[in-house]
C-alpha cells in the first residue's frame, strides 16, 4: 500500500480538480492501493478553503470534513458521502488483507457504516470475515436511497443487521446516483402521464397508433446500426419487441432473440462468443485491431449473462425504478457484447423488456424508444463512451492471428459494476420524448387523417388505399399535388377537385400540427 494523499493537487490521474484540493474517499483508496480501474464519473476532495464549489466531476468538501488517513477513515467517508461504488470496492477487497477489514469492523461492531462495509466485503468476495454476528442492533440499509437508486423491498441479512437493497447480485449490479436530473425526471411520473393520454383516445386509434409505433421502432433499431431491413425482417423484429416483458430473461431467450435479429445466419456465428470481441476497425495496412471498446472475455460471458438475468428479476420484484432498470440492463448488455452480431438491437430490446415487465407502458403500446435514440445519435454515442472510453486503457490485450483481440487481464468486474447514472438520464429523456411528443403526434395524425379521408369522400368517391396514397403525395410535396401525381395516379381528378383536396389537406393537417 502506498501513502494516503496528504497534499493538495490540481490533477488526479489526469482528472482535473476545480481548485487545489486533497483527494479523499474513493480517490484516496484508489491512490493508496494503486487500484487499476476506470475512474468513476465523480470523486471527492477536501478543498483548502471553507466555501469550495462542487462540480459534476468533483464533490468538494471543507477542511473540517477531512477523514482520518486510514482504510477505515477513507472507506467510511466514501460510503457516507459518495455512496456505494462496487467497482472500486471489488478491487479494493481483492487487494487488502481480510484482517484489515475485520479490524475495521471490530473497532465499531455496531456502527452503521462498519456493518455496511462488512456486508459488502462478504457479498463481493464470498468470504466470511472472522467477526461474530452483529447481534441486536438497529437494521440499516446497505444503499442509502437518498443517494442512489435502491430496491423498495430488500432482504435482511441477520449476520450484519443490514437490509440488502442492492438492485443486483455480485455477478451484475450497476449503480445509479440520484442526480438532480434523475430526481426531477422520476418525479414527472411519465408512466402515469402516458396512461392519462391513452385514456382520452378512442381504442381503435390507439390500436392503429400502436401498430405504427411498433414498426417504426423496429425499423429505427436497424437504422441505428446502419441497416435497412426488408419489410418481413422489420415486422418479425417488431413482433419480438411486442412480446418483450412476457418471459424471464435467460441465455436461451437471448439466443432465440439473436436468431430473430440475424435472420440469415449463414455467415454469422450464433450463440455466445467463443473468443474475444471488440467494437472498432482494423488498420488497413497491418490488420491490427483499433478498438473503441473491448468486450468482456468469452470465459466470463455465461456468468455475466446469468447475472444480468438475475438483476432483471430482482429489480422487477423489488420495485426498482423501471427506467433505471432498463438503462442498467441495456447498457450493461451492450458493454458485455456477448454475441458476434446482433448486440445493438438486443440491447435496445432490453429497454422494452424492462419497461413492459414493470407495466410502465400502457398495455399493448410500445414506446418507440429506438426512434427517439435515432434522433439523438450523437448523444447516444456520447453516453456509450462515458464508460467505454475510460475503460479501454485498463484492459490489457494483444492481437490474435485472426486480427481479433485477446484480453490478458481479469476484466469481469468492469462489466459487472459501472455507474449507469448518465445512461439513465439519457434514457429518461428518450422515454419522455416518446410519451410527451411521439405518442400525441401519432394520435393527432390519425385523427387528422380520419377527418381528411371522410371529407375527401364528399369531394370524390375514392377507396381507402387511394386516399392513403393521396395523403402521402400531399405530405411529400408540402400540401400540393405534384405534376407527376396529377398526370398519372390522380389524372382523373379535375382541377377544381384538386384545389378542394389541397385546401382540405391544409386545413386538416394544420390543425394536427
Amino acid at each position: 500500500m502506498g501513502d494516503w494523499p496528504s497534499q493538495a493537487v490540481n490533477n488526479f490521474r489526469a482528472k482535473a480538480l476545480p481548485e487545489r484540493a486533497t483527494p479523499v474517499g474513493y480517490a484516496a483508496l484508489i491512490a493508496a492501493y494503486d487500484l487499476a480501474l476506470p475512474l468513476p464519473p465523480r470523486l471527492a476532495a477536501i478543498a483548502e478553503r471553507h466555501h469550495p464549489v462542487t462540480t459534476a466531476e468533483w464533490i468538494m468538501f471543507t477542511p473540517r470534513h477531512r477523514p482520518e488517513p486510514s482504510l477505515a477513515g477513507h472507506l467510511t467517508f466514501a460510503i457516507k458521502w459518495e455512496g456505494i461504488d462496487l467497482s472500486i470496492l471489488a478491487r479494493l477487497f481483492q487487494t487488502v488483507e481480510p484482517g484489515a477489514v475485520a479490524d475495521l469492523v471490530r473497532a465499531t461492531p455496531t456502527g452503521a457504516f462498519a456493518r455496511r462495509i462488512w456486508f459488502l466485503y462478504e457479498w463481493l468476495t464470498g468470504q466470511a470475515l472472522d467477526v461474530p454476528d452483529a447481534g441486536k442492533v438497529r437494521t440499516v440499509s446497505v444503499v442509502d436511497p437518498e443517494q442512489q437508486f435502491a430496491l423498495d423491498q430488500g432482504e435482511p441479512s441477520p449476520r450484519h443487521r443490514v437490509l440488502n437493497n442492492l438492485p443486483g447480485t455480485p455477478s451484475f449490479c450497476p449503480m445509479i446516483r440520484r442526480s438532480a436530473v434523475l430526481v426531477e425526471a422520476a418525479a414527472k411520473k411519465l408512466d402515469a402521464r402516458a396512461r392519462a393520454q391513452i385514456g382520452r383516445v378512442r381504442p381503435d386509434l390507439i390500436a392503429r397508433a400502436a401498430a405504427f409505433l411498433l414498426l417504426n421502432d423496429s425499423k429505427s433499431s436497424f437504422a441505428i446500426e446502419g441497416e435497412r431491413p426488408s419489410g418481413t425482417r422489420a415486422v418479425r423484429w417488431g413482433q419480438a419487441i411486442a412480446e418483450a416483458g412476457n418471459t424471464q430473461l435467460s441465455l436461451p431467450e437471448f439466443d432465440r432473440l439473436q436468431r430473430i435479429v440475424i435472420g440469415d445466419a449463414r455467415f454469422v456465428r450464433l450463440g455466445l462468443r467463443d473468443e474475444g470481441g471488440f467494437v472498432g476497425v482494423h488498420d488497413r495496412e497491418t490488420g491490427d485491431p483499433i478498438p473503441d471498446h473491448i468486450s468482456a472475455r468469452a470465459q466470463d460471458l455465461p456468468d455475466l449473462i446469468a447475472g444480468l438475468a438475475d438483476f432483471a428479476a430482482r429489480a422487477q420484484s423489488g420495485g426498482f425504478d423501471p427506467v433505471a432498470t432498463a438503462a442498467a440492463l441495456a447498457f450493461g448488455f451492450v458493454y458485455i457484447h456477448p454475441y458476434v452480431d446482433g448486440n445493438g438491437r438486443l440491447h435496445r430490446w432490453l429497454i422494452h423488456h424492462a419497461l413492459a415487465a414493470a407495466n410502465y407502458n400502457p398495455p399493448g403500446l410500445v414506446f418507440p424508444v429506438s426512434a427517439a435514440i435515432l434522433r439523438r445519435l450523437d448523444d447516444y454515442r456520447i453516453v456509450l463512451e462515458t464508460y467505454s472510453r475510460p475503460l479501454l486503457p485498463e484492459i490489457e490485450w494483444q492481437r490474435t492471428a485472426k486480427g481479433n483481440v485477446e484480453v490478458l487481464n481479469d476484466t469481469a468486474a468492469f462489466y459487472r459494476y459501472f455507474d449507469a447514472t448518465a445512461h439513465t438520464e439519457f434514457l429518461y429523456a428518450c422515454v419522455e420524448q416518446t410519451i410527451m411528443e411521439d405518442l400525441p403526434a401519432e394520435v393527432a395524425f390519425l385523427e387528422a387523417f380520419d377527418r381528411f379521408a371522410q371529407e375527401v369522400q364528399e369531394i370524390v368517391d375514392m377507396p381507402t388505399d387511394r386516399v392513403e396514397l393521396l395523403q402521402k403525395f400531399l405530405q411529400q410535396n408540402d400540401g400540393t399535388l405534384s405534376q407527376r401525381a396529377r398526370t398519372r395516379e390522380f389524372a382523373a381528378l379535375t382541377d377544381e377537385e384538386v384545389q378542394r383536396v389541397e385546401q382540405l389537406y391544409s386545413d386538416t393537417f394544420e390543425i394536427a400540427r
